[in-house]
């Protein structure tokens, strides 16, 4: 999946966890989903915590945050 994809699965609603950057207008912030990764959590981890979400989710949230870096 491209970045462009990728970075469609992020959105911000000021109405959703107080308007951070979610995955997919759902109420998971980016930021915790980065923060389990750097944990140690696995992909496949996570995924089973979280069924709602998908494999491109979690690199919506590593793509979002390089875009960030990067700016």
């Amino acid at each position: 999946m491209k970045n462009e994809e990728l970075m469609q699965r992020i959105t911000l609603n000021p109405v959703i966890c107080f308007g951070k950057p979610t995955v997919r207008n759902m109420r998971y912030p980016v930021e915790m989903i980065l923060d389990l990764l750097s944990a140690g959590m696995t992909q496949e981890e996570i995924l089973a915590d979280y069924p709602a979400l998908e494999v491109a989710d979690i690199q919506a949230c590593l793509a979002f945050q390089v875009s960030n870096y990067s700016n």
